[in-house]
């Protein structure tokens, strides 16, 4: 990925696809109005820190959000617009969900492909369905599509 693309309005994010078995770590974000996409499954993840490298931000806001130390991300695909660019990487969940500690968000949980399809997930902390952000949702079938190739 070329990092020096990023004009002063973009905002640069770095975002996680975690798999494990054909199911996606997802996160239910906080239902506040003032966030991004409230009260939707998305991706792990979060800005860069000004001069961070995309895949030392992603490290240490996979620590941040939930205590999810990674050694090695796989980069995906870089997806912009006029406000934000998102590096996406990708990695294997080598620990079981239960030793997660979600410190950012409503909720968490393997959504599977079909749930991505339809773009609803169930959380139980939420105790209903609840949408896919668009763009993840966009990046997560980008991502499927290409493991089913």
């Amino acid at each position: 990925m070329t990092h020096n693309v990023l004009s002063t309005e973009q905002i640069p994010v770095a975002m996680a696809i975690i798999y494990h078995e054909n199911r996606y770590l997802m996160q239910l974000r906080d239902d506040i109005s003032t966030i991004l996409y409230p009260g939707v499954w998305g991706l792990f993840g979060g800005h860069l820190d000004p001069g961070e490298e995309p895949e030392a931000g992603l490290k240490r806001e996979l620590l941040e959000e939930m205590d999810y130390r990674v050694d090695c991300l796989t980069e995906f695909r870089c997806y912009a617009d006029s406000q934000i660019i998102r590096y996406i990487y990708s990695c294997h969940l080598s620990v079981p969900v239960s030793q997660l500690q979600l410190n950012e968000g409503w909720d968490l949980g393997l959504l599977t492909v079909e749930e991505i399809e339809r773009g609803y997930a169930y959380s139980d902390k939420a105790r209903q369905e609840r949408s896919l952000g668009d763009i993840h949702r966009r990046i997560m079938l980008d991502f499927i599509a290409i493991q089913n190739l």
